[in-house]
């Protein structure tokens, strides 16, 4: 190990506060772990606009005490240049989150604000609701989200219930940076803070239950997981306070557990996450069937920290009877609801996505007399468009209630899938039935995604800028009629890292791809759309569409050399 590597991670065992990171680092020391410990202290984690987010272990590059203490730091700093006031502090329940939550609200106190802690793990969303409903100044909330169980992170939020955007992020990466030697950071006492009842948890739960309409439809049967997150608790009273029987539970993933021991990945959306909600929903099918007893009719799943919602339908063509919804499916199903059932005001509200969403949303808003919007990849933009009644992200995040919630909501989520669902029941028909209808109304709109995860940061890079400077003719056989450079804020949007092309040819109606590297994962990312006329029939246009999405993920994959 060269001197100059030895004297700062020497340096950093001095400072650092716990000592679990100390003892790992000291035994990297001892090792010779030269490669690992480089690694480990090549830069800082960087704090944006997604807050921090990282693996767990000692080191600058990592997620620990050391690095959330000069996190809070910064924030406090911030706050206190603004006028201060109360940070409202949640956790879930990753190792550390709770080690994380008290630390900062150690900093928020000993900077001369006001803490307050949620009273045990509970689902983002509440935490975001926490902040309005208590008037804060800005909210922490200590999750990883869906990441693998060896990291955790830091979501930042400010006084108006939504995720930080700039230029606030480098604002308080300018304060973090400032912040000196950890032992001149004042940190109060345990005790010193406060820690809120179930009082926020109660009146999140009545705002909850009033997004569903009051005397409709509730027969149904619902399978749910919360992927060993924390939304169990939180979900079944939602559903109880709405007047819901409550869900089937997926019994091996209903305790919330760090090491999230049946997956690989906490993500509804990666391959076989489902696998064990399938199989309760398959087991509960057949004793239906032998006893009649209700048999499922819908799958519902939350992240670890319940702030995404994805939902699953039953398909005898599907290897595991049951079909994933992808995320555009649910966010054009709910849509399609809250017009149905008049909760969107024409030429008031506003439905908003992104722009690696669907373009169906924008179909059935101008259809339903209300404006639509595109905004950046996230919450941080969903959730500021003026006038906003409902907005959905592609990855399984949906916000329905803006007013209670700035921000995706996979509690609410679940709630208005199972009205939708119950409803269609009552009708004799599934939400199949109700996609159906919106392909034939608006065109079935196909989606797909090619994501790459990569171990080494510097390829996304290269396949962004191999993209950049040899961008494709032809996709799948269609032209690519514009290939627009997301840096140079198109569109009337701010700048971001991302590249977008629009593509047509004869047997599409349009195409659309949009690459960026992923905010939160080591993942370039690469959003695929194709719109396809039903005049043929419903089964010949599907035909069409899974062709040319997939000659578009192999010629995309190529063309960026991944």
């Amino acid at each position: 190990m060269d001197d100059e590597l030895l004297r700062r991670v020497t340096a950093w065992i001095a400072e650092d506060p716990d000592p679990r990171t100390r003892a790992e680092l000291e035994a990297l020391v001892a090792a010779g772990a030269d490669a690992e410990l480089a690694e480990r202290f090549a830069g800082t984690l960087q704090f944006g606009t997604a807050g921090l987010r990282g693996a767990l272990g000692g080191g600058p590059m990592r997620m620990n005490r050391a690095v959330v203490i000069r996190a809070a730091a910064g924030l406090a700093a911030y706050l206190g240049s603004r006028g201060g006031g109360l940070v409202v502090i949640g956790y879930d329940a990753r190792h550390m989150s709770y080690d994380f939550a008290r630390d900062t609200a150690a900093v928020v106190t000993g900077a001369g604000l006001t803490a307050a802690l949620l009273p045990r793990p509970l689902p983002t969303p509440v935490l975001a609701y926490a902040i309005r409903r208590l008037g804060a100044a800005a909210g922490v909330m200590v999750t990883a989200s869906h990441n693998p169980p060896q990291d955790n992170g830091y979501k930042v939020y400010l006084g108006d219930g939504s995720q930080i955007v700039p230029p606030a992020d480098a604002e308080i990466a300018a304060r973090i940076a400032a912040v000196g030697p950890l032992d001149e950071v004042p940190r109060a006492a345990d005790g010193a803070w406060r820690v809120l009842g179930d009082d926020v948890l109660e009146a999140y739960l009545d705002r909850a239950a009033a997004v569903v309409r009051p005397g409709g439809p509730r027969e149904l049967s619902v399978v749910y997981t919360p992927m060993h997150g924390v939304g169990m608790e939180t979900l079944d009273a939602a559903f109880a306070r709405a007047g819901f029987a409550a869900p089937l539970r997926v019994e091996r993933q209903a305790a919330p557990d760090p090491d999230f021991p049946t997956v690989a990945f906490p993500n509804p959306e990666e391959p076989g996450a489902m696998d064990l909600a399938f199989a309760t929903a398959r087991e509960a099918a057949a004793r239906a069937a032998a006893d009649g007893s209700p048999a499922p009719d819908v799958v519902i799943a939350n992240d670890p920290d319940a702030d995404r919602c994805a939902a699953a339908v039953p398909d005898p063509a599907a290897e595991a009877g049951w079909r994933m919804l992808r995320g555009d499916e649910l966010g054009a199903l709910l849509a399609a609801h809250l017009v149905r059932t008049g909760a969107a005001e024409p030429g008031r509200d506003v439905f908003a996505a992104s722009i690696v969403s669907s373009s169906l949303l924008s179909r059935i808003a101008a259809a339903a007399g209300l404006r639509h919007e595109d905004t950046l990849t996230g919450f941080k933009w969903i959730a500021r468009v003026p006038g906003l009644r409902y907005g959905y992200e592609e990855a399984l995040g949906y916000c329905v209630d803006p007013d209670g919630v700035r921000d995706k909501d996979g509690v609410t989520a679940a709630l208005l899938v199972a009205e939708l669902t119950a409803a269609l029941k009552a009708e004799g028909r599934g939400l199949a039935d109700l996609l159906d209808d919106l392909a034939l109304a608006h065109g079935l709109h196909a989606t797909d995604q090619l994501s790459v995860r990569v171990a080494d940061l510097e390829l996304i890079g290269a396949a962004m800028a191999r993209l950049r400077a040899r961008p494709p003719a032809r996709l799948a056989g269609l032209d690519v009629t514009s290939a627009e450079d997301l840096r140079e804020g198109v569109g009337g949007l701010p700048p971001t890292d991302g590249l977008r092309y629009r593509l047509a040819g004869q047997d599409v109606e349009s195409a659309r791809v949009v690459v960026r590297p992923s905010g939160t994962e080591p993942k370039l990312k690469c959003y695929l759309e194709v719109v396809v006329s039903p005049a043929a029939g419903l089964p010949a246009a599907r035909e069409t569409a899974t062709g040319v999405l997939s000659a578009l993920k192999a010629d995309l994959a190529e063309a960026a050399g991944l």
